[in-house]
């Protein structure tokens, strides 16, 4: 189930007509990457911004304010370290993801709440609490 459609698609409709923004002179030479670096040389062309170079990162290629920061799912994306954090969370808005310091035992703990209180966990693994159940089921005969 994918919520706030109308955003997502606003912000891939941008992102769409976003250029690949490539640092200069990447594809000349194997050296160097094509992730993004800031042209800043004296007389440097694309710094000028003259035509025929490729274009640089500028503030009027964000996507809409309203859409940034929410997963592809639709969802705002929370960090949870503990239950206590799941109480702040809306299921219909909110997904949390759980802390990479969260140990085993503490998540499962965590994954078991936020089931019951239908919360979404976006990085849950092999650990939701349905799987457990049935690993336990399992064993018993």
């Amino acid at each position: 189930m994918i919520i706030n459609k109308q955003l997502l698609e606003a912000r891939k409709k941008i992102a769409d007509r976003r250029p690949k923004f490539v640092r200069q002179e990447s594809w000349r030479y194997d050296r160097l990457a094509e992730n993004w670096r800031k042209p800043k040389g004296k007389d440097n062309k694309m710094r000028k911004q003259l035509s025929g170079v490729p274009r640089i990162v500028k503030i009027g290629y964000r996507g809409p304010k309203s859409a940034r920061g929410l997963h592809p799912s639709g969802y705002t994306d929370n960090i949870v370290f503990n239950i206590n954090d799941l109480t702040k969370l809306d299921p219909a808005r909110d997904a949390a993801r759980l802390a990479h310091t969260v140990g085993t035992r503490k998540r499962k703990e965590i994954i078991a709440k936020a089931e019951i209180m239908h919360i979404k966990i976006l990085n849950a693994g092999n650990l939701s609490a349905k799987k457990d159940k049935e690993e336990k089921e399992e064993e018993k005969p």
